[in-house]
């Protein structure tokens, strides 16, 4: 399922002589720059006459920080080929406004955020407004520009800049909050594939998009409890830009044009970037922008050879002085990654992080763990392997936990070893229940000419049947789904306890809670599955007073994607692993999703560990985005 907005525009080796030589290439590409070219329809310079170039900002000098989104902030941004970081994730940006808001940062005299037609989740906007709102308090003013503001990019205008500008082609595509489920049932009939699929939790629902033609009143009932949720502190973090008097549903009523937005006070100004910018400077006195973070800003990518060279030689990041490590875990829930030496969307793989948890473990500069979820879930076996090593991990040491846009299921099944867990109200939790089972395509073959035949070796009545339990061709058979659902009960049961013992909570109170049903992080609070509104600063903030550190004492951001810093930890299980993997189907399976929404990887994935054999998972039941 995807959620929009109603009338939102969606936008659909391990050698190292191959590192060296590639280290050599890519410095010449460095080193090497040819004369410059003359832009297109320009005269070429006379000959024997000085090419004047324009001038480089300089961020030693008072300047207007330029921070462009355009590109989006993804909580871990997806490395390249070599794996160098690019300082472009949400936690990067949360940092660079950090330093930006300090007392001391006395070059930074005022901030321009540039958007673009970009969308954030809706957790991570509310903190972006409210760092925002922390620089404008430290006395800078905050100039913003978007070709096109949608629901989140407004919200993190509306609530944090001083100035809004609107490109004049652009728009305001405020329209409200809604939800879109598809149900497949005739498809899959008139396919002739048949379906199995079992939940324990009233309000799982994860079965309905394939075996109904409509949402049940449980599920109708939790999604929305959540978008009502959501939609009050959407309308709350933007009553501030309001016009005095007007009734904050009137955000829900575009799309607006650029014109109309600035007569209704919804915008401030209509134009280009260059204008925006040049309101900046004058606002802050300066002569100069120089970017600060997203492409072309400052910073991003020097070191590249530095970087490259520790990651050949094994060296680690260098944090021999006491800190906070942050440890994202983000997308889908599986025993093993799927790597790739341009990046993938590899999602939380059990395998990856048992190493990283036993290095934490082992590094006793390490003293207080961040864990930054943001999941839909997955496998129950990897979530619940996760799940006891997080636990070991706090006996030594706080353990923090911060939601962002989802710590649903398998991502709550970890978010409950947090010590203290922090989520935004707009953030999603719960869905603590079980689905499981298959789709069998026997007979829809059959109607193609194509048949199945098993073959088991004991005569004994539903011998054949149980045999085939795993196979994709033969549904269940009754005995068999209910085994099955024994199985996931046991799962299920499994699953309260653990979330009883993280939380501290009788297994009754948790059952209270449970059943799949799930929440918004204002009314986890109020049930317990929460213990504070705040973001990724606030939990950074609380794991250093409760480590004993100093307010300032340094972060370490681990869990990066992609890239050959990756592909080198792949180990001879993970290769045959990869090897498997992409000689079925599932490299096809994500291909199609990619193509038809991006956002949907992390749902995919969740559900990927059917395709590897497992059929109990502990998934959210639809694909849930807010838009």
């Amino acid at each position: 399922m995807s959620t929009r907005s109603k009338g939102s525009r969606p936008g659909l080796l391990a050698g190292a002589a191959f590192g060296i030589a590639a280290a050599g290439a890519f410095a010449w590409g460095l080193g090497c720059h040819g004369r410059p070219h003359a832009a297109p329809g320009s005269s070429p310079a006379p000959s024997g006459s000085a090419i004047v170039e324009p001038e480089e900002p300089d961020p030693h000098r008072p300047h207007v920080a330029e921070l462009n989104l355009s590109s989006g902030v993804p909580e871990i941004y997806q490395s390249g080929l070599f794996g160098v970081p690019h300082e472009r994730s949400f936690a990067d940006l949360l940092q660079k406004l950090r330093e930006i808001s300090k007392p001391g940062e006395q070059r930074v005299k005022g901030v321009l955020v540039r958007f673009g037609s970009t969308s954030v989740g809706f957790s991570r906007a509310q903190e972006l407004a409210e760092a925002l709102v922390e620089v404008r308090a430290s006395g800078k003013s905050v100039v913003c520009h978007a070709d096109e503001y949608n629901n989140t990019s407004y919200w993190v205008a509306a609530a944090g800049c001083d100035r809004l500008w609107v490109s004049p082609a652009g728009g305001l595509d405020t329209v409200g909050i809604a939800a879109q489920l598809l149900y497949a049932k005739r498809l899959l009939g008139e396919l002739k594939i048949d379906v199995d699929m079992l939940q324990v939790g009233r309000f799982k629902g994860a079965s309905e998009p394939f075996t109904r033609e409509g949402p049940s009143d449980e599920a109708r009932e939790s999604l929305m409890s959540v978008l009502r949720s959501i939609r009050g502190s959407w309308l709350q973090g933007m009553a501030k830009r309001m016009p005095k008097g007007a009734d904050p549903a009137l955000i829900e009523q575009g799309p607006y044009s650029p014109e109309e937005a600035k007569s209704r006070g919804l915008v401030d100004a209509v134009g280009y970037l260059e204008d925006a910018q040049g309101e900046a400077r004058s606002r802050a006195g300066v002569d100069q922008v120089v970017a600060r973070f997203g492409p072309g800003a400052k910073g991003a990518g020097s070191g590249a050879l530095v970087g490259l060279v520790r990651v050949l030689s094994g060296a680690g990041g260098g944090f021999d002085v006491p800190h906070v490590t942050v440890v994202r875990a983000i997308g889908g829930i599986a025993m093993r990654s799927s790597k790739s030496v341009f990046g993938d969307d590899s999602g939380i793989s059990e395998a990856q992080m048992a190493r990283i948890l036993e290095r934490l473990h082992k590094d006793k500069s390490t003293r207080a763990v961040v864990l930054r979820i943001d999941s839909p879930g997955g496998s129950a076996l990897a979530s619940d392997l996760i799940w006891r090593r997080l636990m070991d991990l706090r006996k030594t040491r706080p353990v923090v936990v911060s939601v962002g846009d989802m710590a649903a299921s398998g991502g709550y099944y970890l978010a409950c070893t947090g010590t203290r867990v922090f989520a935004e109200p707009s953030s999603i939790v719960g869905s603590i229940g079980v689905v499981g089972g298959k789709f069998a395509f026997g007979r829809g073959l059959e109607h193609v000419g194509v048949h199945a035949e098993t073959f088991a070796a004991s005569d004994a009545p539903g011998a054949r049947e149980r045999a085939a339990y795993t196979s994709p061709f033969e549904p269940w058979d009754k005995a068999t789904r209910e085994r099955m659902l024994v199985t996931m009960t046991s799962v299920y049961d499994l699953f309260v306890r653990r979330v009883a013992e993280g939380r501290g909570l009788s297994a009754d109170k948790v059952q209270g809670f449970a059943e799949g049903r799930i929440f918004s992080g204002a009314d986890g609070v109020k049930l317990g599955m929460v213990d504070e509104l705040g973001g990724l600063r606030k939990a950074i903030d609380y794991a250093r007073s409760a480590a004993g550190l100093d307010p300032e004492s340094p972060v370490r951001i681990v869990g990066e994607s992609g890239g050959l810093q990756q592909l080198l930890e792949i180990d001879e299980e993970d290769a045959e692993e990869e090897a498997r993997a992409r000689a079925g189907s599932d490299p096809v399976f994500r291909t199609l999703v990619r193509a038809a929404a991006p956002e949907l990887m992390g749902f995919a994935r969740a559900f990927s560990p059917l395709i590897d054999g497992e059929h109990a998972l502990v998934a959210v039941p639809f694909a849930f985005l807010v838009r």
